[in-house]
C-alpha cells in the first residue's frame, strides 16, 4: 500500500485530507494534491493487472482533454480506477507515481506512471454513480467519453462512502 490510511476508511485517505496538502516545490511553490479517475477496458488491462504488475504506464490517450488531464497531473495525486465497458464500475485507488512523461508511442502526447494503493471495499457502478443527486456532475456522469477525469473532493469522498456501503 502506498501512503496513510485512516482507519477505517473506504479510501486511502478522505479528500478532506488529500486536497490542500501542500507538496513542497522548488522555490516554495506549494501544489494542491488532486483527485482523478482513470478508464480502463478490463478486457486490455484491468484493476487485478495494475496489482499484478505493481507500476504501469498510463499512456494510449488520444483525446485531447483527457491529455490534458494527464499533463495535469502530479506525483502523489490519487486516481479512481474504472473498469470501461465491462463492468462500467470504479473498483480501486491508484496514485501517480511520476508525472510528465510523454506518450512512448507518440511523444506528443501526454502519460504518466500509476500504482495501485488498493481495491474498494466493493465496486461502485455507474448506475449507483447516476442515480445519486450528489454525483450529477461528476465528469463521469457529464463527459462519459472522457478516458481520464478530474474529480471532485466531495465526489471523491461520496464514492468512498458507497464504496464502504
Amino acid at each position: 500500500m502506498v501512503g496513510p490510511r485512516a482507519p477505517g476508511a473506504g479510501c486511502l485517505i478522505p479528500a478532506a485530507a488529500i486536497v490542500g496538502v501542500a507538496r513542497g516545490r522548488a522555490g516554495g511553490e506549494c501544489v494542491t494534491t488532486r483527485l482523478w479517475l482513470m478508464k480502463s477496458e478490463p478486457e486490455s488491462f484491468g484493476w487485478n493487472d495494475l496489482v499484478a504488475d505493481g507500476e504501469t504506464t498510463w499512456d494510449g490517450v488520444r483525446n485531447h482533454r483527457a491529455a490534458n488531464n494527464l499533463r495535469a497531473m502530479e506525483v502523489g495525486d490519487q486516481a479512481f480506477f474504472y473498469h470501461s465497458v465491462t463492468g462500467k464500475e470504479i473498483v480501486g485507488i491508484a496514485v501517480v507515481s511520476e508525472a510528465g512523461l510523454p506518450d512512448p508511442k507518440d511523444a506528443k502526447w501526454a502519460a504518466v506512471k500509476v500504482k495501485p494503493v488498493r481495491a474498494l471495499e466493493r465496486a461502485v457502478t455507474l448506475k449507483e454513480i447516476k442515480a445519486d443527486p450528489a454525483l450529477a456532475e461528476m465528469e463521469l456522469v457529464r463527459l462519459s467519453r472522457l478516458s481520464v477525469a478530474e474529480v471532485r473532493p466531495a465526489e471523491w469522498d461520496r464514492i468512498c462512502a458507497l464504496a464502504r456501503g
